[in-house]
């Protein structure tokens, strides 16, 4: 599944950052001793980042992001500045750490570690002003985030982000879509923009077409579509015959973040923004599938575009693919962000009763979710794997009825499912 990167071309010039962060870090933890403690600290400061930048990459290979230890350490170097100003206000060391830790917590993730950092912050200042009164907030922040992500390293061995491919061609990288958005925002309308760009035929609303061309496409050691119940096949084929009704079912304990990222990101994206409730829901959601089709009328994209009925605002705007590789099916969903694109390829498998089951979760190396930045000139890839996030769609047919279900969990712990009830438009009365 790894690409082979471009070599790493050498930096020459962009050791300028490291030395001023260094600097000013150096700067505020000395901060208290004088102007001379000042000058000796940000000299001190800027040699210590700047030969540890220097010496990480020296170290770090192609396709590889820069070692953990030189992230935890340009981590302090970020916080000693930022704790300086806090402690400007009288903060207490608990507060500095339980400040600074539940920071290193949210930038975590990992809901493990969101709870993790604030009391691991709390414990940390506590240690700290015991054992020295009057400690300055610079060295309480700067020995916090340290320790909180040494701590969280050390317990959380799976890793969140990994890269996994660097400056590569798109045919490298057959899991991931590679459409991003050319502005700040992706919105209804992001098909017909991408077939200008591209030149392609462009379809709005496009009749009797499904997400996928063929379910045979599918076709694996693991799925005979031939297996798979006729609605649900239809479902797929066709799916433009079809309207959806959502009812979201979110745990309690991701609702504030949800919130936040929706408006604060989401909705400024045009991206992404699922309802927050069934009441919300309620308003309604239209659903159509904008293709691009080239000259000889071959659909080459199908963007799925759900959005709410009253408003149009969007909900979500995916690019379905699908592509075959050593005998087996994959279906790649393409989520465009600015010069960007995330992507979720999913492994298809059968379920009891005809249902069909598309899945992250699998021992297989091409399923799993991948977040791409896509060079604006060169269109070369450079790509992140996202091991901790899973997702499941069961599709199946209910007493003539389709149902779905599509399932998220983030480092195995479940925050959201869609429940969807799908039926044909000429029986939406």
């Amino acid at each position: 599944m790894t690409a082979e990167p471009t070599p790493r071309q050498p930096r020459r010039d962009s050791l300028g950052l490291p030395l001023i962060c260094g600097a000013v870090a150096g700067a505020a933890l000395a901060g208290r001793w004088g102007a001379l403690a000042v000058v000796v600290g940000a000299v001190c400061g800027a040699a210590v980042v700047t030969a540890a930048t220097v010496l990480a990459r020296a170290r770090q290979r192609p396709g590889e992001i820069p070692a953990l230890w030189s992230r935890i350490v340009m981590s302090g170097t970020l916080a000693a500045p930022a704790g300086w100003l806090l402690g400007l206000t009288g903060a207490s060391p608990v507060v500095v750490g339980l400040v600074f830790g539940t920071v290193v917590g949210l930038l975590g993730i990992r809901p493990q570690k969101v709870i993790l950092g604030p009391v691991l912050g709390a414990a940390v200042g506590w240690t700290l002003g015991a054992v020295w009164s009057g400690i300055p907030a610079a060295i309480v922040a700067c020995t916090t985030v340290v320790v909180g992500r040494s701590v969280a390293a050390l317990v959380f061995r799976s890793p969140q982000v990994r890269l996994l491919a660097e400056e590569v061609d798109a045919d490298d990288l057959p899991f991931v879509v590679p459409l991003a958005a050319s502005g700040s925002y992706v919105g209804t309308g992001y098909v017909k923009e991408l077939a200008e760009s591209l030149g392609g035929r462009y379809r709005h609303d496009a009749p009797d077409v499904g997400i996928v061309a063929s379910l045979d496409d599918l076709a694996g050691p693991e799925l005979d579509p031939g297996t798979v119940d006729p609605l649900v096949r239809e479902f797929y084929e066709h799916t433009t015959r079809f309207k959806l009704d959502i009812v979201p079912e979110w745990r309690t304990w991701v609702r504030p973040g949800y919130l936040l990222y929706r408006n604060l990101v989401a909705r400024r994206l045009g991206q992404a923004s699922v309802p927050m409730n069934q009441r919300e829901a309620q308003r309604g959601i239209r659903s159509r599938i904008d293709t691009i089709s080239d000259a000889a009328g071959a659909v080459g994209v199908r963007g799925w575009i759900r959005s709410f009925a009253d408003t149009d605002e969007p909900i979500y705007v995916g690019i379905y693919t699908t592509y075959r590789r050593d005998g087996r099916g994959y279906v790649s969903v393409g989520f465009p962000l600015p010069q960007s694109s995330f992507t979720a390829t999913l492994t298809p498998q059968p379920r009891p009763g005809g249902g069909l089951i598309l899945t992250s979760e699998s021992d297989l190396d091409q399923p799993g979710h991948y977040l791409t930045y896509v060079d604006e000139k060169s269109r070369r890839l450079t790509a992140l794997v996202i091991p901790g996030f899973a997702e499941r769609l069961d599709v199946y047919a209910e007493g003539g009825t389709l149902r779905a279900e599509h399932a998220f969990r983030v480092f195995g712990l479940p925050f959201l499912i869609l429940h969807y009830r799908i039926y044909r438009k000429d029986r939406a009365a």
